[in-house]
Parts: C-alpha cells; sequence; structure tokens
C-alpha cells in the first residue's frame, strides 16, 4: 500500500465527511485550485490595541481611521488629483458618513458634480483596498443592497468605450433616483471593512473612560476581533459572574472615576439602595471625592458629594468581602491585605507591616471591632440587591458572553504572543509557579490554567462556579497574577493612609527581565514561539512617552502598546496611546496625540495626529502561505488531495448528482 493510499484508509471516516462538501473530483479540484491562488495573496492587515478603558469615541476614531491605514492609502491613490484639504475632507467623509453628509450638503454649489467626483474616488479606494482580497472575500464584505453595483463598478474598465459608457449610465441612475448618499456610506463601510483584516484588542476595555459598553457594542459588531483579557475586563467578568468581591471593586472603582453612568445607564444596574444607604451613614466624605477626568463629564455639586459617599460606602464593603475571600483561600497568601482589624477606632491608627500609621479617616460607623470583615445587615442587603442586578443586566451578560467567545488570556498569531499583563517569573529570571485547583503551575501551564477556571467561573456547575469567581478577583489583585503584575494592591493605604511610602506596587521580575531579548525570547519559546519574527505584544502598564521611555523593550522582542489611551494616564504618558499595525510589508507603531471629540473630527475633518515609526520590515512582502491562516489552507489542500485520491481509488465514490 503506498503512503497516500495509507492515509486515505485512516482518514476515510473525516474524508467522507468532506466528500459532503465536494462531491466530485472536479469540486475538490476546484477548491484546491483556489485555495493554492489565496496562498499567494498578500498577508491582511492585523491592527492592534490595548488598555481603552471606556474611551469609546477615541476608539471608534481609531477603528474609523485604522491607525492611519486609510488616511495613508487616500494620500497614495489621490495625491494628485485633490488637494490636501480635498483628502482631509475625504477621510472625515469616509469616517463618519452620515454626520459628514449632513454638513456637506449645506454648502454644495453643484451637488451633482461633488456626488460623481467624491463617488468615484470612493470606488478607486475600494479597488485599492479590495486587491489583497479574493473577490469571493470582498463580495462577502460588500453592502447587500449595492452589492451588485459596487462589484460592477470595482471592476470597470473605464478606458474600455463600451465599459465606460454603462458604467457613466450606472453613476447617472444613482445621482438620478437619489441614492447616492446611502450609495456613499455603503462603500465608506466596505473601505473600513477591508482595510483591516483582524482587530487585536490586548486587554483592559472596562473602567475609568465613560462607556466601556458602547466600546463593547461596536466590537460586537465587528467583523474579525479577538481579546485577551486584562485585569479589569476579568474583574467586569467576575462581576457578571456574581462574585461579590467583583461586584464590590467594579463599583468602587466607576465611583472613584465618578463614573456611575456606565453602570445605570450602561447596564441596568439598581444602584439606588446603595446611594440611599451611603447618603444614610456617611457625612463628610472629602477622602473619597471622585477624580474627575479632564474633558469629562461635568457633574453638579450634589452629584460629587452623594459620588463620595458612595465611593466610601462601597470601598468598606469591599475590603469586607475581600477579607471574607482570602479567608477562604489561604492559598492565595494574601492575608497582608487583611486590614480592618488592624485598625484602632479609637486612636484612628491602622497597623501595616508592624508600623502604626495614623488614619486620614476613621469616621467608620460600620465596622465592628468584634468581627471587622462581618457585612451588617444592611450591607448584606445592599449587596444581594446588586448581585441580583448584575446577574440580571442583560446588555452586562450579553457582553460578558461576548469576551468568552472571542477572549482568552493570550493569544498566539502569526508568530506574535499576546496577553495583556505578564508572564510572572522570579528574580533568576525562571517563571514563577502559582497555585490553581491545588496545582503549582507557571508560565504557559500557568495561563492555561488560569484560562480555564475563568470560563469555569462563569459557565462552571454552581458548586465550583464560586470557587473559579473567587479566582477571578485574584486575577484581579493577586501578586501572582499574571494580568496583575504587581505585589499588592495598595487600594486601602491610598485611601486611607497619607504616608506615600505604603502606596506603592513593586512589580514583578517580568518586567526587569523583559528589557533584555534573552528574556523574551524565554518567554517566546515557552509558547513555542521561535525566530526572529516573533514578539511579544504587551499591554497593562503605561508607557511614559513624555520621560522618554520607549515602548519597543528587549531588542524589539517586546512591544509594549498602553501609552495613555485612558484620559486618566495621559498627563503621566504625554500621549493618548499606541496601536500597531502589522501589514505584509513589516510592523509599525504608531502613537497617538489626543483625540478632541467626533464633533470636531467631522467639523473641522480633524484627525488623530499619529507618529508612526516602522521598526520592522519584511524582506519580501508577507503572503498569505506565511501566516497562521495560510497554514490551516495548506492543511485544507493536502486533506482535499486526499479525497480526490479517494474518489480516484474509488475508496469513496463520487456523487455527480448534488
Amino acid at each position: 500500500m503506498s503512503a497516500v493510499a495509507g492515509e486515505v484508509s485512516k482518514n476515510l471516516k473525516y474524508l467522507r465527511l468532506l466528500a459532503e462538501q465536494h462531491p466530485t473530483i472536479q469540486s475538490a479540484c476546484t477548491e484546491i485550485i483556489n485555495l493554492r491562488a489565496i496562498l499567494n495573496l498578500p498577508k491582511g492587515t492585523e491592527h492592534f490595541v490595548s488598555d481603552l478603558h471606556g474611551e469609546h469615541e477615541a476608539f471608534q476614531h481609531l477603528l474609523n481611521n485604522c491607525s492611519g491605514v486609510i488616511r495613508e492609502k487616500v494620500d497614495d491613490l489621490l495625491a494628485e488629483k485633490l488637494s490636501e484639504v480635498e483628502r482631509a475632507q475625504l477621510c472625515s467623509l469616509i469616517y463618519y458618513p452620515e454626520e459628514k453628509l449632513e454638513q456637506i450638503k449645506k454648502s454644495l454649489p453643484e451637488p451633482d458634480v461633488w456626488y460623481e467626483k467624491t463617488l468615484f474616488a470612493l470606488i478607486d479606494i475600494c479597488r485599492i483596498i479590495a486587491s489583497k482580497y479574493t473577490r469571493s472575500k470582498v463580495r462577502k464584505a460588500l453592502p447587500r443592497e449595492f452589492a451588485y453595483i459596487i462589484d460592477e463598478l470595482m471592476h470597470a474598465d473605464y478606458n474600455e468605450q463600451n465599459q465606460s459608457l454603462y458604467y457613466d449610465k450606472i453613476m447617472e441612475s444613482i445621482l438620478a433616483l437619489n441614492i447616492a448618499d446611502a450609495f456613499i456610506i455603503a462603500l465608506s463601510s466596505m473601505i473600513k471593512r477591508l482595510a483591516v483584516d483582524r482587530l487585536h484588542v490586548v486587554g483592559d476595555i472596562f473602567d475609568r473612560g465613560a462607556r466601556p459598553d458602547l466600546i463593547m457594542d461596536m466590537l460586537c459588531d465587528y467583523h474579525c476581533v479577538d481579546i485577551q483579557w486584562g485585569n479589569h475586563d476579568i474583574l467586569w467578568m467576575g462581576a457578571a459572574a456574581g462574585n461579590e468581591a467583583c461586584i464590590a471593586n467594579v463599583i468602587n472603582n466607576s465611583a472613584t472615576f465618578c463614573n456611575l453612568e456606565v453602570l445605570e445607564t450602561g447596564y441596568g444596574i439598581n444602584l439606588r439602595p446603595l446611594a440611599l444607604f451611603a447618603d444614610k451613614v456617611y457625612q463628610e466624605t472629602p477622602n473619597f471625592a471622585p477624580r474627575v477626568i479632564e474633558g469629562g463629564k461635568a457633574s453638579s455639586t450634589r452629584e460629587l458629594e452623594l459620588s463620595g459617599k458612595i465611593h466610601k460606602a462601597i470601598a468598606i464593603i469591599m475590603f469586607k468581602v475581600e477579607g471574607q475571600l482570602i479567608g477562604r483561600h489561604p492559598e492565595y497568601k494574601m492575608q497582608d491585605r487583611l486590614l480592618l482589624d488592624k485598625i484602632n477606632l479609637d486612636k484612628g491608627t491602622v497597623m501595616l507591616g508592624g508600623k502604626e500609621y495614623p488614619m486620614t479617616d476613621s469616621y467608620l460607623p460600620t465596622i465592628s471591632t468584634d468581627d471587622p470583615f462581618r457585612l451588617t445587615d444592611e450591607e448584606a442587603e445592599v449587596m444581594e440587591i446588586l448581585k441580583g442586578s448584575f446577574l440580571n443586566s442583560e446588555r452586562l451578560q450579553a457582553h460578558t458572553r461576548f469576551l468568552y467567545s472571542n477572549g482568552s488570556m493570550y493569544k498566539c498569531y502569526n508568530q506574535n504572543l499576546m496577553f495583556h499583563g505578564c508572564i510572572p517569573m522570579n528574580e533568576d529570571g525562571s517563571f514563577q509557579e502559582a497555585v490553581i485547583d491545588g496545582k503549582a503551575v507557571s508560565g504557559r501551564a500557568l495561563m492555561d490554567a488560569a484560562d480555564t477556571l475563568a470560563r469555569r467561573a462563569y459557565f462552571g456547575m454552581s458548586g465550583e462556579k464560586e470557587k473559579a469567581g473567587d479566582a477571578l478577583w485574584y486575577m484581579w489583585c493577586g501578586s501572582r497574577s499574571p494580568l496583575f503584575g504587581r505585589a499588592r494592591m495598595t487600594t486601602f493605604e491610598r485611601l486611607f493612609i497619607a504616608d506615600k511610602s505604603t502606596h506603592t506596587e513593586p512589580s514583578n521580575a517580568y518586567y526587569k527581565h523583559v528589557k533584555a531579548a534573552a528574556g523574551c525570547t524565554n518567554i517566546l519559546e515557552e509558547f513555542g514561539l521561535y525566530g526572529e519574527v516573533s514578539h511579544i505584544i504587551n499591554g497593562h502598564v503605561p508607557v511614559k512617552a513624555v520621560a522618554g521611555e520607549n515602548p519597543i523593550k528587549g531588542e524589539g522582542r517586546l512591544i509594549v502598546i498602553d501609552g495613555g489611551f485612558c484620559r486618566a494616564y495621559q498627563p503621566r504618558t504625554g500621549i493618548a496611546g499606541y496601536t500597531l499595525i502589522y501589514n505584509s510589508y513589516g510592523l509599525r507603531l504608531s502613537s497617538h496625540m489626543p483625540f478632541e471629540s467626533i464633533k470636531t473630527a467631522v467639523e473641522e475633518n480633524a484627525d488623530i495626529h499619529s507618529t508612526t515609526q516602522v521598526f520592522e520590515t519584511m524582506r519580501q512582502r508577507m503572503k498569505v502561505m506565511d501566516t497562521d491562516e495560510g497554514q490551516e489552507i495548506s492543511e485544507q489542500i493536502y486533506d482535499l488531495s486526499l479525497l480526490v485520491s479517494a474518489y480516484r481509488s474509488g475508496a469513496i465514490k463520487q456523487n455527480a448528482v448534488v
């Protein structure tokens, strides 16, 4: 028996299933020809973003302009046909077609001339952006209502007289039937759809910024996206699963940044019982005044005062339920975070690390000296209502399911390793162990175990869900959590102790080791990635560009793309974030200045000012065959070849009638 015949015999059951899709030799051979052609197309463009933190308008703009990809295409194609102002207006039209059309139409002296010029320009852009895809893939991306017309116009030969007349009539009809606006909107949508083949979100969609829920809506509608969970994402996932410590932390974070709107308006969480309780129990709360981010929504004095009270009330509840959780899990080794029992209410002090510190606020009427981690009856009732509200928020649950369906702790894709925080390491460069389900794991095994545990917290049986839910809280703030990467979270100290030396959160040794190429190589090889083209793509720790810090580390093996996308970080970083583009020519990193507003972008054709650094160029243009998708296609070709052999040998009979 030949080797091919042996493979056919071994895979006969699978090949019979494949034969249902390709019932004849001709059908299988046609698909092989198609797949081999796809392998030689240019690699699709990947777009990497991180640490979005609820900045929905800035994120929407980056999605629309694809971190400068669209402006680059417009300039390359139309520099000789359109002025700088006209190209800026065209880009704004592509980004926000409905809003921009409304503005433009108010001042058009010759509407038909403008529409025809614009439509032809958009068709030209569609043609160049679609050139790296098969016609089949492009057709799937076409807006259904105009699919045939767009397909015809994109493949027109305007130099051939008969065809030119045909396409001129199509354009005339579009204008005469008054559907030019709808056609422009459809073309703009298609350009944005094809400009980026895949979006990678390297963690932290939630917290700080105004509306992470709106970012989640955009991601749910995006054509191809994967998410590597961040510590803030895992916290919300734990809250959606009903874990009380995660719920309290989510509300505490929202109250800290005066952003309770995302809970009430975004997810319909009932905060009224908490607000009534806080207003009754707590008086002056100067330490708990919310941080109002510059450019954020203005709040009244009363709103700020109530937010401060809510913040204090939920913070105390949070420290209590966290203390109970730590007591349930001695394996977390977080006993140093049990601080409520170290408070001396009479003296207004707290013992920390063997030293007594004065507290900046010792009005804590709900803390019992006998059992400081016990919730009062009112606190327990408030938490029960909040838990029910989180569990029954349809929108939150839908977004959480999307995070699970499209997300993971890490992802290896096209020789790049993406994760949000770190791979915990010891000072000597070895991988640090953490105990999960009674087993000590490290490196890739730690990430895999954490991923499994995260899914169990939401989808597991009722008995295991609670324990796994506690683990999500540990991933949020535990010392050996790959999503946190610090020795401790000093929320209590920052709220109650003035001495800033107690506020430090030492980083894991990972951040020291990845400054060298050897440390990065060690991590990449742990995940099965070898060679010079492999990189770690990281978020979590904002790069202080204003202080000269470089986001490219480890001699080019690691790229950090958290540069302050969130307004709260921008004073520290000096910019408004990094994004990464990986296309068939190589890798390029863009640093962005703050985005003002969509209104300004539409009215003034204002784009995000970005600086792009091309830091790795391919020796030859990458093709689909060089990617993970190409590997899968090659495997499909091999399977189809076996099917053809099975047909020719008679092992499987062709079905000519389909």
